[in-house]
């Protein structure tokens, strides 16, 4: 099977030379995402609660570009500025799921793209 890239209007366009994701083998590896709102082209940066929702939201978007959700992701990546920021982030991430949960990893950089204080990847099973 060849790669299929998955593009929606519903989540931010990609800042760089990236897709939003890619169909390979039946997984959806799908890029990191930022709290950026994809009608306005704004960052979300007034707490990191509202940051985290926002990236969760644009991911969701990819997921339903792909005919896919939450439920079927095996693995995420989680990146934040500062590690002081994990439970909230982990709140608000955990909220976005019902079923079992994925593998994950959370990291902390010295930086992420356009300033923003958390970014999310992830591969998701498709059906």
């Amino acid at each position: 099977m060849q790669k299929q890239v998955i593009e929606t209007a519903n989540a931010p366009a990609p800042i760089g030379p990236y897709s939003q994701a890619v169909i390979h083998n039946n997984l959806l590896y799908l890029s990191g995402q930022v709290a950026i709102e994809p009608a306005t082209g704004e960052l979300i940066m007034d707490s990191i609660a509202n940051q985290t929702h926002r990236v969760m939201q644009n991911i969701a978007a990819v997921l339903t570009a792909a005919n896919t959700n939450f439920n079927n992701a095996i693995k995420t990546t989680i990146f934040l500025t500062d590690m002081s920021l994990f439970t909230e982030v982990n709140e608000v991430y955990g909220s976005y799921f019902t079923n079992s949960f994925p593998a994950r990893e959370t990291v902390a950089v010295k930086g992420l793209p356009k300033g923003v204080d958390v970014e999310i990847s992830m591969i998701v099973a498709i059906q």
